[in-house]
């Protein structure tokens, strides 16, 4: 099995912006809008609810969750997508206000960004480490299946 990982940004990208501040959303959108080198289709969800409402119709690439929804109401959020059949292998990055803010500690998140910092460059590189990381996650998990049972021979 070979995977392609040279540009992993190319082509259409769906990205999923979840949050709770129509304000702060609106200029996380300016700047994926301003991302060069792939074409963005942006789905917002505000909530748990609307973002299982949008996986109705919209298949994600990539979802982006602002930390202001509040810790539960993140970490349930983060739970409800990694164990979602349709979303569970989709890099996950959070925006978050502080760096003093603890970080939530799940394997489904792959990056954070500070909002402070965003800009079309810092999304460029997120969408393209995360989704490059997340390819060879699956890879490997995908290898280590199939050659599990010679694996464990070997350990006999």
């Amino acid at each position: 099995m070979e995977t392609s990982l040279k540009n992993p940004v190319s082509g259409t990208l769906n990205v999923l912006l979840v949050g709770n501040n129509p304000i702060e959303l609106s200029s996380v959108l300016k700047n994926v809008q301003q991302v060069h080198g792939a074409k963005i289709v942006t789905e917002i969800a505000f909530d748990l609810k609307s973002v299982l409402e949008r996986l109705m119709r919209f298949n994600p690439n990539f979802i982006f969750i602002d930390d202001n929804l509040g810790r539960n109401e993140l970490r349930e959020t983060i739970n409800s997508l990694s164990n979602n059949k349709k979303t569970k292998d989709i890099p996950i990055t959070v925006l978050k206000n502080s760096n003093y803010q603890e970080a939530l500690g799940t394997s489904s998140i792959l990056d954070y960004l500070l909002k402070k910092n965003l800009s079309p460059e810092a999304i460029y590189n997120t969408l393209k480490n995360s989704l490059k990381l997340r390819r060879t996650q699956l890879y490997l998990y995908q290898v280590y299946q199939k050659r599990k049972n010679a694996l464990l021979a070997l350990t006999r």
